[in-house]
């Protein structure tokens, strides 16, 4: 039986720098969060005033997938809720896992344009300036994206065992991943 899982990437309303730093995760706000479910093949919007819905509906899932989502999304989500929310979900944090491998942090961004041919379209400061501009379709889209690359990337290092990457240098290199499929 296929499992349920859901990719997850939020954007949020203020940078690190609007709230005193990277200690103020959970200060910053959640603007708009992403899900893809396994099990409906489709992409779930939460604004802001559903982050309840969102958190209830990664808790219920087999296994959350994400990049950087562990340290910083879940982060972000705490400032929502009481509960402890990591410890409320099973997570496959990409980044924790290639990082473990590594040694060291790399861009989903550089794993995607090595292991898809495609990248990321924008970054969260964007996502901030459109929050400020009121642009939340164009912040959805853009986090919906990201969600896509995500699965992607999850599902290239299932399929091959391995995701590429671009070095610091420019340069194409491999880590090796033993990664969950949900079917």
């Amino acid at each position: 039986m296929p499992k349920h899982f859901l990719y997850f990437d939020l954007e949020t309303q203020r940078s690190a720098g609007d709230v005193g730093g990277w200690d103020h995760k959970d200060k910053m706000g959640m603007s708009v969060g992403v899900l893809y479910s396994t099990a409906t093949s489709s992409y779930t919007i939460y604004p802001e005033d559903k982050v309840d819905q969102l958190i209830a509906d990664m808790a219920r899932a087999d296994l959350v997938i994400g990049f950087n989502h562990v340290e910083f999304d879940y982060r972000v989500l705490q400032g929502y809720s009481m509960w402890d929310v990591e410890s409320q979900m099973t997570s496959l944090d990409l980044l924790l896992d290639i990082e473990k491998k590594l040694g060291h942090r790399i861009k989903l961004d550089d794993i995607a344009t090595a292991s898809l041919g495609t990248g990321k379209t924008a970054d969260g400061l964007d996502a901030i300036r459109w929050w400020r501009e009121g642009k939340i379709m164009k912040i959805a889209e853009y986090c919906c994206f990201d969600v896509k690359v995500t699965k992607l990337v999850h599902e290239f290092g299932v399929r091959n065992g391995y995701v590429r990457f671009r070095d610091r240098y420019g340069r194409d290199q491999t880590v090796e991943v033993d990664w969950p499929d949900w079917q």
